[in-house]
């Protein structure tokens, strides 16, 4: 029994790696438009379930684990930019405030469990001037990022601190990740074998 990792995120390979898993990579991809008047929370931990429903079709004897993460400000999703505008957009809506970035993650061990849960950090930006700004949409970090940003690059520049947890920013909150891998383990049967 193996992990399946339902995602082809770079970022949670690597954390994944820092927990000793090696998964097993098969993308879920599914319709990530948040539904008529869903909110963040819920919109992250649908996406991650959804993920991992769909991967555990193909991979019913193995634990599989999906993940979504997303911006929050004020209610309002912020998932990737569709292109440079899209991004300055965000960006500049981020500039010296706090946002709160949620991670959905769900597990399942075949048809014998599933379980999810949402992580939420808070991020906060400096003042972002022009400058910065269109130095920043020139290095093309911001494509695929959630936000438009990646806090773990040269995004790092642009966040003043983080509460809560940083691997959640990143992508995949480790401590939680790992607490559920445990929580869901079958009784003398190892989590990953």
């Amino acid at each position: 029994m193996g992990l399946i990792l339902a995602s082809r995120s770079p970022r949670r390979i690597e954390l994944l790696g820092r927990l000793g898993i090696d998964p097993r990579v098969e993308p879920a991809d599914i319709d990530e438009t948040p539904l008529a008047g869903e909110d963040p929370i819920a919109y992250v931990e649908r996406l991650a379930r959804e993920k991992t429903r769909v991967a555990q079709q193909r991979w019913c004897d193995d634990i599989v684990l999906g993940a979504d993460t997303t911006i929050d400000l004020d209610g309002e999703i912020f998932g990737k930019p569709d292109d440079e505008a899209d991004a300055r957009r965000m960006l500049r809506r981020l500039s010296a405030r706090t946002h709160r970035v949620h991670t959905g993650i769900a597990a399942s061990w075949g048809s014998r469990r599933e379980q999810s849960l949402v992580v939420t950090s808070l991020v906060t930006f400096v003042p972002v001037t022009d400058e910065t700004l269109e130095w920043y949409i020139g290095t093309g970090e911001w494509q695929g990022k959630a936000g438009a940003y990646a806090v773990q690059g040269l995004g790092g520049t642009l966040v003043e601190g983080v509460r809560g947890s940083l691997s959640n920013v990143i992508g995949l909150p480790l401590r939680e990740t790992a607490q559920l891998l445990r929580l869901g383990t079958i009784p003398d049967e190892p989590v990953l074998g």
